[in-house]
């Protein structure tokens, strides 16, 4: 998956390696700097930039503002340089006092996306028109004005990170050194830390926008950037969350995910009329979440001991929330993975059913197969976007034609998923949960302030799942009132359905507007 997770079954090789092996340097341990060649000290990496100056109408009134397309070169605890990491930053001029004005801090997740897709789809000034909830055409493609961008509410850094865009390592250190939750979480931050002082901005309002596996990032990078660099911010925006990743991914001997997973199986039959009367969609949802989390978990839970009567009763009711038949049901064991249901849902009509965003479908590629091949939403997109920013980039910023901009790196193999969270003694050889990491940043901040955005139609990151992951977060009543839910008729990039593209602006606007100065 180009801005999310690859396929559970692909990524279980992953798992195999990072977490078995035990022989790792710690995740903060920092590339060695840069070793003189042939007695001489090597020439230290500059950054580079290009600055344009563009203007935006936004709610009828024009912004005008500066875009930076760039690297900086990130520094580690050694303060030597480790890191080339190239971002794109749009600041509005004539906006007052600078050092007072919001800015955000946004990426996809992966891991190994670029931020292609909230930069051209939702945050910037530009916007590709894709169809929606089928292919979009070959080009030549459409790029408007994006009226709903957030540079009217706040100051927008775009940032890829390193393996991404065309951010790498320098000096000794490896791509691969990066690769890691925790790597990960610490380069970023280092990169928000180094662009808030260089462009003075340690007294605006600060903001983390990430997207899936971003939001995995954004949990870890505000918890190690309030607690080690006394940085404060006002808000944290988790677009489609993956805070506890066995919480969605579907792995042997864990039977959570095919509860959490059940409502949106739902809200996709739902959305392709294959269940009887077509009921109101809340509603219904709200009944399949109350069995979900009540006879089907208990089902689950008693595994062989289930008895034939009652195995029976949760096959027919799960048949009717989702029009999975019963023997295909009882077949599974009552157990349909996300690429099962991806592949069986409409097999009679030899159609596959998208993954990220589930109103999308493609032909089958094998209608015998048990599982989905491929996702018909990121078939359908992803050329467009790719082809979009890079004429943007490279014509409108000015910057990058001479370089390899990489929009994704199949890096996940080569990921560790090992985290340390809060309080641990060491990185826990597990799927990385920095929901541990949010509590602790609420906690520790209790002005902070959490919007969550969820796709009805997202089979990457369901929504009950998302709902389960925040009430686990073990936080007191008053702080469990700092997060707030909305929801969308959309699948996991919300954005690219033109209603919810409207929504997502005026969920996130209001955000800002109310935390910025609380």
């Amino acid at each position: 998956m180009r801005r999310t997770f690859i396929t559970v079954v692909a990524g279980l090789a992953v798992f195999v390696g990072p977490l078995a092996r035990g022989d790792e340097k710690p995740a903060a341990e920092a590339p060695k700097p840069e070793a003189a060649k042939k007695g001489e000290t090597a020439e230290p990496p500059k950054p580079e930039q290009s600055v344009t100056q563009h203007s935006l109408v936004l709610g009828g009134a024009p912004i005008n503002y500066t875009a930076t397309a760039g690297t900086l070169i990130v520094r580690n605890e050694k303060d030597q340089p480790y890191a080339s990491v190239g971002y794109v930053a749009y600041t509005k001029r004539d906006g007052g006092d600078a050092t007072k004005r919001p800015i955000t801090f946004s990426y996809n997740g992966g891991p190994g996306s670029s931020s292609v897709w909230l930069h051209m789809g939702v945050l910037g000034p530009k916007r590709i028109v894709t169809s929606d909830a089928a292919a979009t055409p070959p080009p030549p493609y459409t790029v408007v004005d994006n009226a709903y961008s957030i540079l009217d509410k706040t100051d927008l850094v775009m940032i890829d990170p390193v393996g991404t865009g065309i951010s790498k390592a320098v000096g000794e250190a490896k791509d691969k050194d990066f690769w890691g939750a925790d790597p990960d979480i610490e380069s970023v931050s280092r990169f928000i830390k180094q662009y808030v002082t260089e462009n003075d901005r340690w007294n605006s309002p600060k903001f983390l926008l990430g997207e899936s596996y971003g939001t995995t990032r954004s949990a870890g990078v505000v918890d190690y950037l309030q607690t080690n660099a006394n940085m404060t911010f006002n808000g944290v925006i988790l677009v489609s969350v993956a805070l506890d990743l066995e919480a969605i991914f579907d792995l042997p001997g864990n039977e959570r995910t095919f509860a959490l997973f059940l409502p949106t199986y739902a809200a996709v039959a739902w959305y392709h009329k294959l269940l009887p009367n077509h009921p109101e969609l809340v509603p219904f949802l709200d009944e399949v979440r109350k069995f979900a989390l009540g006879d089907y978990t208990t089902a689950l839970l008693k595994g062989a001991d289930l008895g034939a009567a009652e195995r029976s009763a949760v096959a027919k009711k799960i048949h009717d929330y989702t029009g999975l038949s019963v023997d295909y049901l009882e077949n599974a064991d009552l157990r349909v993975t996300e690429r099962q249901f991806t592949q069986e849902l409409l097999r009679e009509h030899h159609a596959t059913v998208g993954r990220l965003d589930a109103r999308f479908t493609g032909p089958t590629l094998d209608v015998l197969a048990k599982e989905a091949d491929y996702d018909p939403q990121s078939a359908a997109i992803s050329g467009a976007f790719t082809a979009a920013f890079q004429h943007y980039y490279h014509d409108e910023l000015k910057f990058g034609r001479d370089k390899n901009y990489v929009v994704t790196a199949h890096i996940f193999r080569s990921w560790d998923f090992k985290h340390k969270p809060p309080g641990a003694p060491f990185a826990l050889p597990l799927l990385t949960n920095t929901g541990l990491d949010l509590a602790h940043a609420l906690v520790y901040n209790p002005n902070l302030r959490v919007l969550v955005l969820n796709g009805y139609y997202d089979l990457a990151t369901p929504f009950l799942a998302t709902e389960y992951m925040m009430s686990h977060l073990g936080l007191e009543k008053g702080l469990r009132s700092h997060i707030e839910m909305k929801y969308y008729e959309a699948g996991h990039m919300m954005y690219i359905h033109d209603p919810s593209l409207k929504k997502f602006k005026t969920d996130v606007a209001s955000f800002i507007d109310r935390t910025a100065h609380p």
